[in-house]
């Protein structure tokens, strides 16, 4: 099947992954780094149901498929991610989830494809995979934990935190608990070593430029 563009699919594991990763040894520099939670590429979408008004974008996130990745797939994003971002970044922040533009899926398929994936929507479940094993690499000295267990261990860290604004603490807790609930372990170990390997390469990729 074929996945359509969503700009917002990735919410959740995006804050996940990059505010974890880039605040995993300060709880203190959570809250300015939900600010600055970089890009992934949006995930493709499920099929339209009928949804109730508006729950945070955590929750809307449906569960990831997981895989197996392998060192090809790893190349063949680190080749599309420029070519993805120049179509992604024309798209407005609050373009309608349900009402994919043809012409800008079109686009999203065509680099996909380009680059070895079947559509763009395999593409996206390997970045979500990829950015999934990057929520739980330390920066510094890249050791493994488990997703949701360094997201409990930062959340625990912003609550001790007596420095953080009350407003700020508030708006940091409140995403990190939405993303726990959507956070999976990670079920394929040899992802954590590929990862790893190229975890300079893909963090950068992945972020969104500054």
């Amino acid at each position: 099947m074929m996945g359509t563009f969503t700009p917002t699919r990735r919410a959740a594991l995006t804050v996940t992954c990059f505010a974890l990763a880039a605040a995993i040894t300060s709880g203190s520099a959570l809250a300015q780094a939900t600010k600055e939670a970089p890009k992934a590429a949006p995930k493709a979408a499920a099929p339209a149901a009928a949804a109730p008004a508006a729950p945070p974008a955590a929750e809307q996130a449906p569960a990831m498929k997981q895989m197996a990745l392998t060192d090809k797939q790893i190349e063949a994003v680190l080749s599309s991610q420029k070519e993805m971002d120049a179509i992604t970044d024309k798209v407005p922040q609050d373009a309608q989830q349900d009402k994919p533009d043809p012409k800008v899926q079109a686009q999203l398929d065509a680099v996909a494809k380009k680059h070895g994936f079947a559509n763009y929507g395999e593409y996206s479940d390997v970045v979500d995979n990829i950015t999934l094993v990057l929520s739980g690499i330390d920066p510094k000295t890249k050791a493994f934990t488990q997703p949701p267990e360094a997201l409990k261990k930062q959340i625990a860290a912003i609550q001790a935190d007596t420095k953080m604004p009350a407003k700020d603490k508030k708006v940091a807790l409140d995403e990190m608990n939405a993303a726990l609930k959507s956070t999976p372990n990670v079920q394929f170990p040899d992802n954590v070593a590929l990862i790893t390997k190229n975890y300079d390469k893909l963090s950068a990729a992945l972020q969104e430029d500054q």
